[in-house]
């Protein structure tokens, strides 16, 4: 690792034992993973993954309060994952003690921690730091330091900003010394395509679908994905966004990919077409057979397989304003249609706070409510974290909270037919 004098004096203690330690972390990283050199983190905001208080997590809030008392928050301000606890969201008084008394016992501590630190404020909390409303969007080019993985793979893929999918503390320790190794991601053959997938479906591929595919089947590769015209054109609009979103979450969090690129798409296959693929890329067909077995493929641990979805989770990644407004002229539409005014199934969308409040300040946010549907700032992973919730039969049309908790993955028009009172399960 080549240093800079300036990262070398940092390293030898110049501004304190703190910075130290922490340059010789970020050094370790990058050898690890042979990077030559350190390179500016340049984007205006950092982003922490961490926004839990758990009691085991004892360690990490010790090692903040050692940042605080160095006096090195100075470093960029940066939004976070979402809240773990909501009042709004159904729990029943045994969860809430769970969550209180055993969980999240942490959460004012760590949250002070935070604000100390540089928190951009109570709206920045969420996973979805890059859409307007939020304001933690990166440029093209810009380097990062962030590590909640369905934002690097966003920020990688549709913005052409440049992160690794770095750890939940290194990301805090980029931030505050500025730098961090140059490898993978951040190169220029680190961003080419190993992998060609090819999208042969004759319907529109359900994005959560299409993104657990291509992640289980490329891995932490990069993926060149070609078919997709038809359905998301060649402009990132709203619409293409929010696809490209939730394509991504289930990318990297059923497999691990940091970044892809589509066709006439993404930045990046814009500038250099296929040029970004690799001589030796192999090829993966996605049709719809291929999505059908890899839903089939699902595991269901409920307890109980057979049981009536008792609660929805939408919006893993948080859900933008344009989702919120389509979701809920689908479900008055499938309400009206089963001859019902609420929701058949406690469901909850979740979004950013500022996002909430512009929904709410608008006519939608009325209808909404009207609906029985809660909208909140959760982290719905966070919520489902409580072990009690493994003996609940939750819902979700999120790949990732299915690869991490116990609730089941259902496709956007199932979801819609169960808690519109159309069906009452698979």
């Amino acid at each position: 690792m080549q240093l800079t004098p300036e990262q070398q004096a940092m390293l030898d203690g110049a501004q304190g034992d703190i910075m130290a330690k922490i340059v010789k972390t970020l050094v370790m990283y990058g050898d690890t993973f042979g990077a030559q050199r350190m390179v500016p983190v340049t984007s205006k905001y950092g982003h922490t993954v961490i926004s839990f208080g758990l009691k085991v997590m004892n360690p990490v809030y010790d090692l903040y309060d050692q940042l605080i008392r160095a006096g090195l928050p100075q470093g960029q301000k940066f939004t976070a994952d979402p809240k773990p606890l909501d009042p709004k969201v159904p729990a029943s008084l045994l969860d809430k003690l769970v969550f209180k008394k055993f969980m999240y016992t942490q959460q004012e501590r760590y949250e002070e921690q935070l604000r100390t630190l540089g928190v951009t404020g109570d709206e920045g909390y969420t996973c979805a730091c890059y859409l307007d409303q939020v304001g933690n969007r990166p440029e093209k080019g810009e380097i990062l330091s962030w590590a909640e993985s369905s934002a690097v793979i966003y920020a990688n893929s549709v913005l052409g900003a440049r992160c690794n999918r770095n750890s939940g503390i290194l990301e805090l320790m980029g931030s505050i010394a500025g730098f961090v190794p140059e490898f993978g991601l951040l190169t220029d053959e680190g961003r080419r395509a190993s992998w060609v997938v090819e999208v042969r479906c004759k319907k529109k591929p359900e994005a959560q679908l299409l993104g657990s595919a291509i992640g289980m089947k490329v891995l932490e590769d990069v993926p060149y994905i070609k078919g997709m015209e038809p359905w998301l054109g060649t402009e990132l609009d709203d619409a293409a966004c929010a696809y490209l979103k939730d394509m991504g979450a289930a990318a990297a969090s059923n497999g691990a990919v940091g970044l892809y690129h589509v066709a006439n798409l993404t930045p990046e296959a814009k500038e250099q077409g296929e040029a970004l693929i690799l001589e030796d890329a192999r090829t993966y067909v996605i049709d719809d057979a291929e999505l059908e077995r890899v839903q089939r493929s699902y595991p269901v641990i409920w307890k109980d397989p057979g049981a009536k979805p008792e609660l929805c989770f939408v919006g893993c990644p948080h859900m933008s304003l344009q989702q919120l407004q389509d979701w809920t002229d689908a479900v008055e539409t499938g309400l009206q249609a089963s001859g019902l005014k609420k929701v058949a199934v406690p469901t909850v969308f979740t979004a950013p706070v500022p996002i909430i409040r512009a929904f709410e300040a608008s006519p939608y946010g009325a209808r909404l409510k009207a609906t029985g549907v809660v909208l909140s700032y959760i982290c719905p992973l966070m919520y489902m974290n409580n072990p009690l919730c493994k003996k609940k039969a939750v819902i979700t049309s999120s790949n990732k909270l299915r690869t991490y908790t116990s609730a089941r993955y259902y496709t956007e028009a199932e979801i819609l037919a169960v808690i519109t009172g159309k069906e009452g399960g698979k």
